[in-house]
């Protein structure tokens, strides 16, 4: 049977709903529904819990999604979010010249990114092959350098 979910109760981290989960937690039965970071913008999915449980997600648009968010929650379990990690590529570049030109191309592709220390992060929302490939020209001229290969 399908659990449909249409609201967010409250969030696991508020005072009020501490010693409700605590108890549930002590007799297992909490379930997580680990949604990845590019799904949760999203309003209407399904997904299955850690433990099974068959959910549909069917929220309003002003509602929001985060990690944390109570989905269920009664004297006999409750459902929160877990928002799984996100992988990340990292790439660096020999010199301006090439830092410019990489940043063009990871702009251009839209990838989305974030900055450290003179590094590029890609968030991967495929797999990292599919990132590598598209990469191996300006790998193999020598203008980007990806972690993990013992130089970025």
């Amino acid at each position: 049977m399908v659990q449909i979910l249409d609201t967010i109760l409250g969030y696991a981290s508020e005072p009020q709903f501490s010693e409700a989960l605590h108890r549930l937690e002590h007799h297992d039965r909490v379930e997580l529904l680990t949604i990845a970071p590019d799904d949760i913008a999203r309003r209407r999915f399904r997904l299955t819990t850690d433990r099974g449980t068959d959910c549909a997600i069917n929220l309003p648009r002003e509602v929001g999604l985060s990690d944390g968010a109570i989905l269920a929650l009664s004297d006999e379990r409750a459902i929160i979010v877990r928002l799984s990690e996100r992988e990340w590529l990292t790439l660096a570049a020999p010199n301006l010249s090439a830092a410019l030109e990489l940043g063009y191309f990871v702009g251009n592709l839209h990838w989305k990114v974030r900055f450290a220390e003179g590094q590029i992060l890609v968030a991967l929302e495929g797999p990292r092959q599919t990132y590598l490939e598209r990469l191996e020209a300006m790998r193999a001229e020598g203008k980007v350098l990806i972690g993990g290969e013992g130089n970025a």
